[in-house]
């Protein structure tokens, strides 16, 4: 390692506009250690990081900032901006309890522009960013930084249409390392991969421009004729891409790791007239052989050892293998299952599934586009298959108008595997899964069911496809089952009753079981209830719990709205006259470990057992 005396002078964007592009070179150096040498301890986004670090340099060059605005998409590749816009001393905290966060974060810096936790809101952003400047007379940057995957999101077609008829002087990054977190796949990457596949394919433009304005005379106004037309005579002449078409100036493909051919584009797109994009190929992982080899495995990674590339702590199963494993095993037998995927095919566990039935026609990866996903799946139940859509419970907020519009009006059986549900921990508020339970219960025809253990994911799977209609869902936890609660057997009822012969009950469901065993225990005096299918919510588990003395529901979820709400709803409708409580969550969660996170909201038996 050296002694990294550039980063520790270059704390600020003002340090770094003086420094020569010989300097920014050593610099950039010296981030990618202290990138490999924080993210190996506290675990984070390693590859997509380490693919923009001359980026991140050459953007701190030409702009001024924080006046000038950049905006990330996705945020989680800010690690370097971050270093260098004075938190570097602060760096190792990242994604701690307390610490700065893995994405921008406004109220932790001004440099942070906005909140992107999410993929493919940076056009729209930035979009709105220099409208606002415009109408308050300001004539400052914008900049966005997009990637390829993030650019198959439905949100960043949107922001090209609005931004490109604007003709407004932005400046749009497209960063293409050909992956998401999972390869690429789709129409847009294989035109990129066009794009990008040879740099002659964009000389030829400036070649025959050159050409046609040396003809004596006509020149001038034949090169106006050509560029002004919209026939295919221009296309034969100019070759143009999809981006001009749409009115953007297009710069590139450029070498996104040579910092003054950066700064030099960067200082053109600042004078062009209108919006630019500059097309940059990276290489995700850049600079530590281990991710540049496997920048999938590096992308989203816990504390590892630098000079093996191996985890410190090596995870065994896991409710999304688990789950991939058995959507696999039924679909063997069942070619009318399929799965779907929004470039989360290993985080999902499907992984597992593709290579299983061998990259079959029975695997779709729609990209980021979460909407597309359901609507999708919705369309393959109406033509007689079962898809099942594996997906993060953060991102599946983003479908709900075609959950409701595409899936519940008309009663198309779809199911959904809802991975990540609950707390999640480090990435904080934007990944938390704490809303998906309450948002569902507002749809009509959903079931829901919260597996506290493998075998019980297994069952209630099978249950979704085969015994359920409409909208079947299943929420689980990232991670594996506690032990406590693993040999618990799956009943195949809407609830299970732990009974212990006393006068308080507490009603919860999926991780939090385990917690409220423990809880019981140490109370003593105590049964609980265990939901399986916690929407809708079974009557005549009301009817037992009017049985008891006091009622305590436990949720690792959003209070407002969330099944504790409703099931003491139910019971104050039945007269219910006992002592009640509920513990859920109340706000956004921010970044900690997840066994933290549950302590601090006292989601962990003892924090139950005190309520109790």
């Amino acid at each position: 390692m050296s002694d990294k005396r550039l980063l520790h002078l270059a704390g600020n964007p003002r340090t770094i506009k003086k420094l020569s592009f010989s300097q920014m070179q050593l610099l950039a150096s010296e981030v990618r250690e202290q990138l490999i040498e924080t993210v190996s301890k506290t675990g984070g986004h390693l590859s997509s990081n380490l693919g923009t670090v001359e980026l991140t340099l050459a953007l701190m060059h030409c702009f001024d900032l924080p006046d000038d605005k950049i905006i990330w998409d996705v945020g989680h590749q800010c690690y370097t901006y971050k270093m260098l816009t004075g938190r570097l001393d602060r760096f190792d905290t990242i994604r701690q309890k307390d610490g700065i966060s893995g994405f921008p974060k406004t109220a932790e810096s001004v440099y942070d522009s906005f909140i992107s936790g999410h993929a493919s809101t940076s056009l729209a952003v930035a979009y709105g960013y220099k409208c606002a400047m415009d109408q308050l007379k300001k004539h400052n940057n914008v900049v966005a930084i997009i990637g390829d995957g993030s650019l198959t999101g439905g949100m960043a077609y949107e922001g090209l249409n609005n931004i490109g008829k604007s003709g407004k002087n932005l400046i749009i990054i497209l960063n293409d390392n050909e992956m998401a977190i999972s390869k690429n796949e789709g129409a847009i990457a294989k035109y990129l991969s066009a794009i990008r596949s040879t740099d002659k394919y964009f000389m030829v433009k400036d070649t025959v421009k050159k050409a046609v304005l040396s003809v004596p005379k006509v020149g001038k106004p034949l090169n106006n004729l050509i560029s002004e037309s919209k026939t295919i005579i221009k296309q034969a002449i100019y070759p143009s891409t999809f981006f001009e078409e749409l009115g953007f100036t297009y710069f590139g493909p450029l070498d996104g790791h040579n910092i003054k051919s950066l700064c030099d584009v960067l200082t053109e797109a600042k004078k062009t007239e209108g919006p630019s994009i500059i097309h940059i190929k990276t290489q995700k992982g850049k600079g530590y052989t281990f991710a540049e080899k496997d920048p999938g495995a590096f992308h989203g990674v816990s504390s590892f050892n630098i000079s093996t590339g191996k985890a410190v702590k090596i995870n065994g199963e896991n409710f999304s293998s688990v789950f991939g494993k058995e959507l696999a095993r039924l679909a063997e037998k069942d070619n009318k299952i399929c799965a779907i995927t929004a470039a989360m095919e290993s985080g999902t566990g499907l992984n597992h599934y593709r290579k299983c039935l061998n990259n079959s026609d029975r695997f779709y990866d729609v990209g980021i586009a979460e909407e597309f996903g359901v609507t999708f799946a919705s369309a393959l139940s109406a033509g007689g298959t079962i898809p099942v859509f594996a997906v993060y419970s953060t991102f599946l907020q983003r479908a709900y108008d075609q959950l409701i519009h595409d899936a519940s009006i008309e009663k198309r059986h779809i199911v959904i595997g809802i991975d990540r549900a609950g707390i999640v921990g480090d990435d904080g508020e934007t990944h938390q899964g704490i809303f998906d339970a309450a948002f569902l219960s507002t749809i009509p025809g959903t079931v829901l069911y919260a597996p506290s253990n493998f075998s019980e994911l297994k069952s209630m799977l099978n249950t979704c496809i085969y015994k359920e209609a409409g909208i079947a869902a299943i929420r689980y936890p990232r991670g594996g089952e506690d032990s406590f609660c693993a040999n618990h057997t799956p009943t195949g009822n809407n609830f299970d009753i732990i009974n212990n012969g006393g006068k308080k009950l507490v009603v919860t469901y999926g991780r939090t079981f385990s917690e409220a065993l423990k809880a019981a225990e140490i109370s003593g005096d105590t049964d609980v209830m265990k939901l399986n299918r916690i929407l809708p919510i079974d009557k005549f588990s009301v009817d037992i719990a009017l049985k008891y003395d006091k009622v305590i529901f436990v949720e690792e979820g959003i209070k407002n709205g969330g099944i504790a709400m409703q099931f003491m709803a139910e019971l104050m409708l039945k007269g219910y006259n006992g002592d009640t409580a509920v513990r859920a969550i109340e706000g956004f969660v921010a970044q900690n470990s997840v066994k933290n996170a549950l302590s601090s909201l006292k989601l962990d038996a003892e924090g139950i057992a005190e309520l109790i």
